[in-house]
């Protein structure tokens, strides 16, 4: 079982509280995405589930105890692509992605023709392959962003973390991730929690959504359950409106009336 289950998570930073009593469920082989606005904890949260930051509660990965798991059995399970993924510049795509393997190495820790071979199709999955062998340092933002999704791809786990995959992409590649991400969860059962600031892109691409709101759950459920237009206005401070479409639904903003300015003439 690939399932995610968090009850009364709670994590503090510096002393503030930046989570708060959060519970979740997450079945094996769906997806479930955070949403809420700016510092509302989903990447606190994300990183909890990595074992990046120590918490309170429970975490539970699959059968066994998240704060259990060490090392290379965690690799083995989880695999996680920050927002900001710190890249070597002097590596290339071809070697940042085969790092991805590393977990699964052998006793001599040399790579195999099955982990070149796993890379290479994680690069050629994300349209990387004609900058295999350029150096990070050369690539655009965007481009260095589908290395790391590359790499976590290669990693090959039962559990995909990914924060933001769709940052400092186009609308094609972010389609071309996400469609992947989705192919990967229905193909090979993988279990993805992943943060989405677009609450469009969340609510066509995941079975179930979290939002959150100052550490705590202001809402959970499915997409037409949660991404409600006032609900939505109010927790992200926004004028909206949420439409339903044949894919799905779509959150769009809208200017907020304009009040006219008095005239210089007419004011006292």
């Amino acid at each position: 079982m690939n399932s995610i289950s968090t009850q009364h998570l709670s994590v503090s930073l510096d002393g503030v509280t930046v989570l708060d009593d959060v519970s979740l469920n997450v079945d094996s082989g769906s997806c479930t995405a955070l949403i809420g606005p700016n510092g509302s904890g989903k990447t606190t949260m994300l990183r909890a589930l990595a074992g990046l930051v120590k918490y309170t509660g429970r975490v539970r990965l699959g059968d066994g105890d998240g704060s259990a798991l060490r090392g290379r059995q965690r690799s083995r399970l989880v695999a996680y692509a920050p927002q900001e993924p710190l890249l070597p510049p002097d590596l290339t795509v071809l070697e940042l992605v085969l790092l991805g393997r590393a977990p699964h190495l052998g006793s001599f820790g040399n790579f195999s023709a099955t982990d070149h071979d796993l890379a290479a199709q994680a690069i050629d999955r994300l349209d990387l392959a004609a900058l295999a062998h350029r150096r990070l340092s050369a690539l655009s933002g965007g481009e260095r962003r589908r290395a790391a999704l590359a790499q976590a791809l290669a990693q090959q786990t039962p559990i995909l973390l990914l924060d933001e995959p769709t940052t400092a992409l186009d609308l094609g590649h972010q389609q071309l991730v996400l469609e992947l991400v989705d192919r990967l969860r229905r193909d090979d059962g993988l279990t993805v929690v992943m943060v989405l600031h677009d609450p469009t892109l969340a609510g066509q691409y995941a079975d179930q959504l979290l939002l959150l709101q100052k550490g705590q759950v202001a809402a959970a459920g499915r997409p037409e359950q949660v991404l409600e237009a006032t609900m939505l206005a109010v927790h992200y401070a926004a004028s909206l409106e949420v439409v339903t479409t044949g894919n799905g639904i779509a959150v769009h903003p809208v200017r907020p009336a304009r009040v006219e300015a008095i005239p210089t003439t007419l004011r006292p």
